[in-house]
């Protein structure tokens, strides 16, 4: 979708809620130029973890673990 300088300004608002609402960017022609108004998608919250190697064991080892020494059944509720 293109549109002027003057019809950007006359619904800005529309123009920016519908660009955030339906992800399509919106092209802006200024003396035959054009600039885009585009939504930005925020990483997700597990992308921004910070990677942090050799804290966790290899999830196989856990498989081979043997608590019955540990478990006695009165832990139960």
């Amino acid at each position: 979708m293109a549109m002027t300088v003057s019809s950007l300004r006359a619904n800005l608002y529309q123009v920016v809620d519908e660009v955030l609402k339906t992800g399509v960017p919106v092209e802006i022609v200024r003396r035959g130029r054009k600039v885009r108004i585009v939504a930005d998608h925020p990483p997700s919250k597990l992308a921004r973890l910070k990677k942090r190697p050799g804290l966790l064991c290899d999830p196989d080892d856990l498989l081979n673990l043997d608590w019955s020494s540990e478990w006695t059944g009165h832990d139960l509720p």
